[in-house]
């Protein structure tokens, strides 16, 4: 399932569109758009501006990339066929689920570039706090896991993807402006402290078993 899943997102617009876009506007933000987040303004050797800036993308990006995984195959009706093979159900939505991580996951990759240009502009050369930027970026992962099991968890409460993607882009802000946000500066600061780090775990995995609960009562109906 997991396989399937990620060779259609590459074998469709959608993962190229989503990732493109998430890209272009960090590099806009940090290089070529006036303000706080620009680095040569900011005059400074940092790429704090990306970590300030990536998590409301990714309130975006997480949601565009899971909006289809169950409301798309409930609307067409090839959930029926995938549920007449023999794959538990649980596999079905954790593959689901690890596909789209993944993909967010590369997503974010490319982002390390921004830190190679500073730290080669930086005066002395290196004279970046790579600590710190390793810190900021596990806060992203982390964090992309927690989105993606909430854009999971929307996908399966509608057949409807575009509700789908504005209930997940939803539920995104509001968990990180009330619970996540506080969780993601401790980590940003390059202090992974393992209460931080469990605690989005704990969020995406309840997601993903508050997932195959709903299926599994859908099913049931």
């Amino acid at each position: 399932m997991f396989r399937k899943e990620l060779s259609y997102y590459f074998s469709t617009p959608i993962a190229y569109i989503v990732i493109g876009l998430f890209l272009l506007a960090v590099s806009l933000f940090l290089w070529v758009i006036p303000g706080q987040w620009n680095v040569i303004e900011s005059g400074y050797a940092q790429v704090d501006g990306l970590f300030q800036i990536a998590p409301w993308l990714l309130m975006l990006v997480c949601p565009a990339l899971t909006m289809r995984l169950f409301a798309e195959e409930r609307q067409s009706g090839t959930w029926l066929l995938l549920r007449a093979q023999p794959i538990a159900l649980w596999k079905i939505v954790v593959g689901k689920y690890m596909a789209a991580f993944v993909l967010t996951v590369l997503a974010l990759m490319p982002c390390i570039v921004h830190y190679f240009i500073v730290f080669y502009m930086a005066e002395p050369i290196g004279n970046i706090d790579g600590g710190q930027f390793i810190g900021s970026m596990m806060g992203l992962v982390f964090l992309s896991a927690s989105f993606t099991g909430v854009g999971l968890l929307c996908s399966t409460l509608t057949k409807s993807q575009l509700v789908s993607f504005i209930l997940g882009g939803v539920s995104c802000f509001i968990l990180f402006w009330v619970t996540l946000q506080d969780h993601y500066s401790s980590i940003s600061r390059g202090v992974v402290d393992l209460r931080d780090v469990m605690f989005f775990l704990s969020v995406a995995v309840a997601a993903v078993i508050i997932s195959i609960l709903i299926m599994n009562r859908a099913e049931k109906r």
